[in-house]
């Protein structure tokens, strides 16, 4: 039994891993779509809304979690799918151009990888590349930072079907408070 009841803290996705990856995700979106795609390319609010996704839904599964794990894993699955939406979006820009896409092994990726393992990672870690590199280049950090942001996505879903499989939802904490309460009333009768 949870000391202050049975809604157990939730809401703290600014500290979530996933979260800041796709908020630098979602600024680097922002700022590739005004350097390198035309205004009025429908592409641009695709490619905006599939990287806001990812990062809002991370947000709003994490605030209904006190009430809601069926809600959160949901929401966080839904953060994914867009994610994966947007990876497709920029692997598509490099093929249709016939730009090289970056091996995972490659010494580039790496880079990108080691730079996104600091754990004060934002937007600015990537400016000076996404700022003054080539489109090719840009999407290339963009699809590295997707992977790593649905590899602690995938990380996160695992966790939370396991913690929903050890602890329950919040049917079975109001069902135990209910319990608790009134083994504490009979306690309280019988001492009278």
């Amino acid at each position: 039994m949870m000391e202050n009841g049975f809604i157990p803290p939730h809401g703290n996705y600014r500290e979530l891993l996933s979260y800041q990856k796709t908020e630098v995700i979602y600024d680097l979106t922002c700022h590739f779509c005004q350097r390198f795609l035309s205004k009025g390319d429908r592409t641009i609010d695709q490619v905006i809304q599939a990287a806001r996704s990812g990062k809002q839904n991370i947000a709003e599964g994490s605030k209904a979690s006190g009430t809601s794990k069926e809600m959160e894993i949901k929401l966080i699955n839904v953060a994914r799918a867009s994610l994966e939406e947007l990876l497709l979006d920029y692997e598509d820009f490099l093929r249709v151009r016939d730009f090289p896409k970056w091996d995972k092994n490659s010494q580039e990726a790496s880079y990108v990888r080691n730079l996104g393992k600091k754990s004060d990672t934002t937007y600015s870690t990537y400016r000076g590349f996404c700022e003054t590199r080539p489109s090719e280049v840009v999407a290339n950090i963009a699809i590295c930072l997707i992977h790593q942001a649905n590899y602690l996505l995938d990380k996160q879903i695992r966790s939370l079907e396991q913690d929903f499989i050890e602890k329950g939802g919040i049917r079975e904490r109001m069902t135990q408070a209910r319990l608790h309460q009134r083994r504490n009333n009979l306690n309280m009768k019988s001492e009278e």
